[in-house]
């Protein structure tokens, strides 16, 4: 078994892009070059960091100060995009209420995107979802650490919501101890959303977190969340950082700046990664240029040394190689 997944990270097409989508349609906020290497990929699983609706109301949070819904049309992009299963466990999820999240997932599969991590039961949240590509079933469990007002409940819609800052609660460790026992699965993927915005690496209850989702049966954890990518180490990619959006730059942690990961995993895990520098404008996202490229490339191979990562790292010029740690 051999299958090679794309990761991407926080996938915004709300505000801003969705104004985009409207005008110019479901093809316009990514470039044709990314769509390619996507392709390039068996199987593509990307954080929807919005719900697609076009209903709903904001969500009653006193202080909440983004909300981000798509359009219908985003579910198109996704699939043009060549996005296979979106993962919905994060803070903007129920940003307008259970009937947008709800109309999400329904849109989301009529355009045939799997989703996972929240739903209209606590049950339906934290079902684990199965993808058949290139002979492999990759498993995929979607969990989020925020907001905790989100989190579903019996009877109630939300997201899969675990308070990870007190560890990887039994529910959440038995869910990916059953896919990696599971007859037929050959790897287990867990997509957390975890920690705060604009953090340069991730903190520590984050890595005993990774460690402990390890140690109930993923094959490979790669997290959301801080909007700037972290480093790779182990079988974890701490932070995928962000796919497209809107949002404000800063200057010094550059998230305007991102990757997309291909991942390439057989029966023994994860054995290369392809690292592939991306440039965000506003509301549309393209592969790096000369210049951005060589920034991304510092950023990653120093974020990994900080984490005493031990993949082999080599830049072949359009990307960067990890190869698996030697034993």
């Amino acid at each position: 078994m051999a299958i090679t997944v794309a990761l991407a990270g926080d996938t915004m097409l709300g505000r801003g892009v969705a104004e985009r989508l409207r005008e110019f349609g479901p093809a316009s906020v990514f470039a044709p070059e990314i769509r390619e290497v996507v392709r390039t990929a068996d199987v593509c699983v990307a954080n929807l960091e919005c719900c697609v609706s076009d209903r709903g109301e904001p969500w009653p949070a006193p202080g909440k100060p983004f909300f981000f819904r798509a359009p219908p049309v985003a579910a198109e992009t996704l699939a043009w995009l060549g996005v296979d299963c979106a993962t919905l466990a994060n803070n903007h999820a129920l940003d307008f209420g259970k009937q947008a999240l709800l109309d999400t997932r329904s849109l989301l599969a009529a355009a045939g995107i799997a989703s996972v991590g929240a739903g209209a039961t606590e049950d339906e949240a934290r079902e684990p979802v199965v993808l058949d590509a290139a002979g492999a079933r990759l498993a995929v469990v979607g969990v989020t650490d925020h907001p905790a007002d989100y989190a579903a409940g019996p009877g109630r819609a939300g997201v899969a919501f675990a308070d990870l800052r007190e560890g990887v609660p039994a529910w959440l460790a038995r869910n990916v101890g059953a896919q990696h026992r599971a007859a037929g699965v050959d790897a287990v993927l867990v997509s957390p959303h975890w920690g705060p915005n604009m953090a340069s690496e991730p903190l520590s209850y984050v890595r005993e977190a990774a460690g402990a989702l390890l140690a109930a049966g993923a094959t490979f954890v790669a997290g959301h969340s801080a909007h700037v990518f972290h480093g790779v180490a182990g079988p974890v990619a701490y932070d995928l950082g962000d796919f497209v959006d809107d949002y404000r730059v800063d200057p010094y942690l550059r998230n305007d700046l991102g990757i997309l990961v291909l991942l390439t995993l057989d029966g023994d895990g994860p054995q290369r990664m392809r690292i592939v520098p991306l440039g965000l404008d506003f509301c549309f996202t393209r592969l790096a240029s000369e210049e951005e490229y060589a920034w991304i490339v510092r950023r990653f191979v120093a974020a990994c040394a900080a984490l005493g990562s031990e993949w082999e790292i080599r830049d072949e010029k359009d990307q960067l190689v990890l190869d698996r740690p030697r034993t």
